[in-house]
């Protein structure tokens, strides 16, 4: 199993699907640093030689933030627009969705469950 910017690659996948289990690598840029290292996309990862691999792994550190530099900076910017008072920043404060999204119903993911409002018990006489 390679071990490319902290994360262990599964052997079985492609060249091509295996390197977004990298944090900040799509299949976009996965196809570019295969493309970069002159390996055919549709190579498993057990199939690569250690040159290869080598290669690859010079690839994702010289031209991608990736993992926990790309994890801080991500979380930086939430942390700045908060600090700011911008919108977007009282939506990620208040766990609601950012892009505009509806919310009368739906967004579920953002608000968490839902929380009943009990109605009030009918007093006996």
């Amino acid at each position: 199993m390679a071990r490319i910017a902290g994360v262990d690659i599964p052997n079985d996948k492609n060249v091509e699907i295996a390197l977004t289990y990298i944090f900040g690598i799509g299949r976009t840029s996965a196809l570019k640093i295969a493309e970069g290292a002159k390996i055919p996309v549709h190579t498993k990862m057990k199939d690569l030689t250690e040159q290869q691999v080598q290669a690859v792994r010079e690839l994702v550190e010289r031209q991608h933030t990736v993992e926990g530099d790309l994890r801080s900076r991500v979380s930086m910017n939430i942390k700045r627009l908060m600090d700011i008072g911008s919108y977007r920043g009282l939506r990620h404060r208040r766990g609601l969705p950012v892009r505009g999204q509806r919310t009368h119903t739906n967004a579920r993911t953002r608000k968490g469950p839902r929380k009943t409002v009990g109605s009030k018990k009918k007093e006996t006489k």
